[in-house]
């Protein structure tokens, strides 16, 4: 796909498109994006397109956002022209469903993410001078032109952080709320100064979970980086893949993407084993930040009691306290978490509807939709598994 570029509407500031991330200069991105993240590094990018996870052939089609002041790259988004809405986890299918009932296009669409990642964090890197000049109308004028030059008919940019929030916000776009749960280190020294924080029926719940698990002669080893054998990443697949092929349809991603991240992000790459008899029978993959351990991929082909569990959520709050982090944001899946410690937190996404007929409905349509998350978010709080004296 050929460079795009919005019409100008400052004369200073410019928005163009980049077909794959090997377009921009490394140094630019690490600049901007830093290190600490790993959703961020240019690897992971890079690992997603030569792995073929994201091209045009799978409706990934990569074009990545890039902001110029004076002719100088001052900005960075990762972002892909959409033709699905799948592998987003901010689900927008109702939107589609309508748009086609009135026999209008909805796709393309331009999505500014982190594919298939509900996790939040920066999505605009920008730097000082940019950000100190970029206003919400600004950045409003600039998308909804790309946009329309990109020939698509809504952008969309999922799970940002608070400082990209400050940038958004503008009348024309729709704002979405949603929830999801993460753990937090309260200053624990090991998994049983966290469990002492827990009200003693909720403590005795999880230590008979994971005796549970214990007495069906499963044991855990964790494998971290360049450490993680071709045996280990190719058993992880194979539970990986199980975990879509159960619900009928392929992965997103690919053995190959694993391996790079392997190879080029080792210092963020965990991986999970449970083991029965000799045997690996389930894995979970972990990336961790500066502060943040990230549950991603998890997968198994035979169910065993609690074992998703012990995997997925008790193993990935040791490995966080292994760590050192203070954070353990675990996916997207919802409230069977609360029970076992972990709080309910507000994700925020942000969209630029150009049909003004539809992005009155779908305005409408948000704000019911906050109303009741909001309510979700607040019951949540109140069953938490804390004693009194917890946050």
């Amino acid at each position: 796909m050929p460079e795009t570029m919005a019409e100008p509407v400052s004369p200073d500031i410019t928005l163009t498109t980049c077909a794959s991330i090997t377009d921009i200069p490394r140094d630019d991105w690490q600049r901007l994006a830093g290190r600490s993240n790993p959703f961020l590094r240019y690897e992971f990018f890079q690992a997603l397109e030569d792995s073929g996870c994201t091209r045009t052939e799978t409706g990934w089609t990569p074009c990545h956002l890039v902001f110029r002041m004076q002719g100088k790259v001052c900005g960075l988004a990762p972002a892909y022209l959409k033709n699905h809405s799948k592998g987003e986890y901010v689900f927008d299918w109702s939107w589609a469903e309508a748009y086609q009932r009135y026999q209008l296009p909805y796709y393309p669409k331009l999505l500014i993410a982190i594919p298939f990642t509900p996790s939040q964090g920066p999505r605009l890197l920008l730097d000082a001078s940019l950000r100190a000049q970029l206003t919400p109308a600004l950045l409003d004028q600039l998308l909804g032109n790309l946009t329309q030059q990109l020939g698509a008919h809504s952008w969309h940019l999922l799970f940002p952080d608070a400082q990209d929030q400050a940038l958004l916000g503008h009348d024309q776009e729709l704002h979405r709320t949603g929830c999801q749960f993460h753990w937090h280190n309260r200053g624990y020294q090991n998994f049983e100064g966290f469990l002492a924080a827990l009200t003693s029926r909720k403590r005795k719940s999880i230590r008979k979970e994971r005796r549970q698990v214990a007495d069906q002669e499963i044991t855990f080893h964790t494998f971290h980086g360049r450490d993680i054998s071709d045996q280990v990443l190719s058993a992880f697949f194979v539970f990986y893949q199980a975990t879509y092929l159960k619900r009928g349809q392929a992965p997103y991603l690919n053995q190959a993407f694993f391996e790079l991240l392997r190879e080029h992000l080792p210092e963020h790459l965990h991986i999970i084993m449970a083991v029965r008899h000799g045997e690996m029978i389930a894995g979970a993959l972990f990336l961790a930040g500066e502060t943040t351990l990230y549950g991603r991929y998890w997968g198994c082909l035979e169910e065993y009691d609690h074992l998703h569990f012990e995997t997925c959520y008790y193993q990935g709050i040791e490995l966080a306290l292994e760590l050192g982090l203070q954070h353990f944001d675990a996916g997207a899946q919802g409230e069977h978490k609360l029970v076992r410690g972990f709080e309910p937190v507000i994700t925020h996404s942000w969209h630029g509807i150009l049909h003004p007929g539809f992005r009155e409905a779908i305005a409408d349509f948000c704000s019911e939709e906050s109303e009741h998350v909001q309510a979700y978010f607040a019951e949540s709080q109140t069953l938490l598994p804390y004693r009194n004296e917890q946050p």
